[in-house]
């Protein structure tokens, strides 16, 4: 038996808690009860390999569908937003970057990665709310467990729960105050907390749980627009065809059928989310906890393609684009490159055409076909004259 066993919070003492993690600097505070559970339709998506490579949703799919695996006796789930967009003046500001002398478009981060790690930054919070849980609640330090996008939590799905959003046909979670800009975090607990009600109180489904596109309407931007046309279904995404995916957690070679829609994201990929109507009654978030990193919009493609490992350590430290490591950027670097480059960047293509990775060394010939077409064969005569990674060949040989 945990302190907090038999413990219900409801009325002014929920609305006190609300209060005092909103102080903490989170945008957003809701709860939700574990009773009923949660289903996203996770194991068909599983099921249909629309999860590519990544295998470790796979390994986590039961407890993503029952946190009772994760915190046995856990009795409600609090729901934590951090609202992320800059405002429209910081942001014109930084996606109107100044161009490089050659007019070459800058390489486009998704929005999220132009802050310090928010996995880092928000669990300054969470370990706060943890202790305001102890001191206001009863809980004891067992009774409870958080996450910042990294547990096997389906935070979408209970963040809808609770009133927080709506599940897009995107599949991102859509706050009528916030539009698609919210980090998720979450905290389990054995605490009972009195839930609060979702958007629709009365549920379309047995399972409690509302269709993609609650409150979308006949709207379908989001999937019209996708460059690579990653949705087989409103509110399904298969990453094999996502931008995010590729240009981030699929570490090896892009499909090329599919480079030519990546244009000049390097990583990640906005559109789906900034295209959403509801983003008119999005406003700059307060940022408690985040730490702006603007000036990484402005870096100019032919920097990021001549990176040595100290460089990149020293630009993207603290950042999720360390993740990425310094072969992923490169990579993606030579994807922009093939898709808007010129002549001036043969130098530091024609390097990344001998560097040590294969898979740089792919994309790298790859944009440089794309660039000098029939003078292909005279950038890369010596890069081509020692290669022998079938992968790398392939992209000499144009092979589809």
């Amino acid at each position: 038996m945990t302190a907090s066993a038999g413990l219900r919070v409801e009325g002014q003492e929920r609305e006190a808690l609300r209060t005092r993690l909103t102080a903490l600097g989170f945008d957003e505070v809701r709860f939700a009860a574990v009773a009923g559970g949660v289903n996203a339709s996770l194991r068909d998506w599983l099921d249909a390999g629309r999860q590519a490579d990544m295998a470790w949703l796979e390994r986590t799919a039961d407890k993503r569908m029952n946190p009772e695996l994760v915190l046995p006796g856990v009795r409600s789930v609090i729901l934590l937003g951090v609202n992320y967009w800059p405002g429209a003046q910081i942001e014109n500001r930084v996606q109107l970057a100044e161009p490089q002398p050659s007019k070459i478009e800058n390489p486009r981060w998704a929005r999220y990665a132009l802050h310090a790690d928010y996995h880092d930054t928000m669990k300054h919070g969470l370990a706060a709310a943890g202790k305001a849980l102890e001191e206001m609640a009863g809980a004891t330090p067992t009774d409870y467990r958080y996450y910042v996008d990294t547990g096997p939590v389906l935070e979408r799905g209970w963040a809808a729960r609770s009133g927080l959003g709506f599940r897009g046909k995107n599949a991102m979670l859509i706050s009528k105050t916030h539009g698609n800009w919210l980090f998720l975090a979450v905290i389990l607990t054995r605490l009972e907390i009195a839930p609060d009600e979702p958007l629709r109180k009365k549920p379309l489904s047995a399972s409690g749980d509302e269709p993609a596109g609650l409150l979308c309407g006949k709207c379908t931007r989001c999937l019209d627009a996708c460059p690579t046309q990653a949705f087989p279904a409103p509110g399904v995404v298969d990453a094999r065809r996502c931008i995010s995916y590729q240009t981030i957690e699929n570490k090896g070679i892009i499909p090329r059928e599919l480079r030519a829609g990546i244009g000049v994201r390097i990583y990640g990929c906005d559109v789906c989310l900034e295209v959403c109507p509801w983003n008119r009654f999005a406003r700059a978030g307060r940022q408690l906890l985040l730490s702006a990193r603007p000036g990484l919009a402005a870096l100019p493609l032919f920097e990021l393609l001549q990176l040595t490992p100290t460089r990149f350590a020293e630009i993207f430290k603290g950042t999720p684009i360390k993740r990425l490591k310094l072969t992923g950027l490169l990579r993606n670097a030579c994807v922009v490159a093939g898709n808007v480059g010129g002549p001036e960047l043969r130098p530091a293509l024609t390097a990344l055409a001998a560097h040590d990775s294969a898979v740089i060394r792919a994309h790298a010939v790859w944009a440089v076909r794309r660039i000098a077409g029939d003078e292909t064969g005279e950038w890369l005569h010596a890069a081509r004259l020692g290669e022998t990674d079938e992968a790398v060949l392939a992209e000499y040989a144009g092979v589809t």
